[in-house]
């Protein structure tokens, strides 16, 4: 297959609610559209479009985003633009290779996703979507506005996944009893994004029902006392934030129970599989999680679980604070499509 057109195009959508980013908060989303279309042997065009959303630049306060994405949307712009020149007319397995050279995360799981589409490796997911509820208490918000919220989930959901170190203590423990007064049945998954000391995560735990936790993702300010709160407590933690180090190698430590994998950050889809592989190896569950993505790239992430997780619910539902889809609908009364957006550049091949 020969790569025969390619377009680049930037995004920029609104959001109806304030995003959590750690402890930090959004109100709009960026990010890039790259489509390639490619000619097969017997002349057939195959088209796909993926989006390229590093999680960077800016918070509500206009202060930088920490403990993400490292590269920001404008870098990602500058390193994509000549490649475009250098693509055209190549085989769609360079799209792989320039993947693996970038050091560019997000630049890396965009190509090899683009390779994926194109190639046929990514089929669409064939089963219902299935996604992990994200419950957190906004700023402000009434206490019957989250009852509200919990008595919407369908009675299929059997986990949810619950924001906690932003706000007080006892509004959070009070938050987790009032959610399992409602529902009971759910198990949680609690994301601390490293808010708590040891000794303030196992004074948190302690008042909450441990049969209900799932587990806890990075839990510590020191990832290094993470098994120390297993140690006294039996509540296992998962990996998130830490993955998001350029060096990051998967070692096995007591009471690790999963890895959270943003592919946006980590990088290429042969580097997602490769880690997914060691930690399964080692008995470590794999959960991969959205970047805060526009319903393009949850549409990607969710063909991706089902592919290489087939046993896991992803974390997808971050598209509700959306105010519009992109490109693939998700039922908002808006959804954008390539005229909507800015082209950035577009080359086509020789053999168009």
């Amino acid at each position: 297959m020969i790569l025969s057109q390619l377009s680049l195009y930037r995004y920029q959508i609104p959001l109806d609610k304030l995003l959590p980013v750690g402890k930090q908060r959004i109100d709009n989303r960026q990010g890039l559209v790259l489509r390639g279309s490619a000619l097969t042997e017997q002349g057939e065009a195959v088209t796909a479009e993926v989006e390229i959303a590093p999680l960077s630049g800016q918070d509500v306060d206009e202060q930088p985003l920490r403990g993400f994405s490292q590269e920001p949307l404008g870098q990602v712009i500058d390193q994509l633009m000549p490649l475009l020149d250098e693509l055209i007319d190549k085989p769609v397995d360079e799209l792989a290779r320039l993947a693996q050279e970038t050091q560019l995360p997000s630049l890396a799981f965009g190509l090899s996703l683009l390779h994926a589409r194109l190639s046929g490796r990514l089929p669409a997911a064939r089963r219902g979507a299935r996604t992990i509820p994200l419950i957190y208490q906004a700023q402000d918000e009434a206490p019957q506005a989250l009852d509200a919220r919990i008595d919407a989930l369908e009675r299929s959901t059997h986990a949810v996944k619950v924001k906690v170190g932003q706000t007080s203590m006892e509004q959070e423990i009070a938050m987790i009893h009032r959610i399992l007064a409602r529902r009971p049945d759910l198990r949680l998954r609690l994301d601390a994004n490293r808010c708590f000391t040891l000794e303030a995560a196992i004074d948190f735990l302690a008042c909450l029902p441990l049969e209900a936790i799932e587990y806890i993702e990075e839990p510590c300010q020191d990832p290094g006392d993470n098994a120390a709160l297993y140690q006294a407590l039996g509540v296992g933690f998962a990996l998130d934030e830490t993955l998001n180090n350029p060096g990051y190698q998967f070692t096995m430590a007591s009471g690790l129970s999963a890895l959270i994998i943003k592919p946006m950050i980590l990088g290429s889809l042969a580097d997602l599989q490769a880690l997914a592989q060691e930690a399964h190896e080692a008995g470590v569950r794999v959960i991969l999680s959205a970047s805060l993505e526009a319903s393009l790239g949850i549409n990607a992430l969710r063909d991706l679980s089902e592919a290489l997780t087939p046993d896991e619910v992803p974390g997808l539902d971050t598209l509700s604070a959306f105010s519009a889809d992109l490109l693939i609908s998700t039922g908002k009364n808006r959804c954008l499509t390539l005229e909507n957006l800015i082209c950035l550049k577009q080359v086509t091949g020789e053999a168009v």
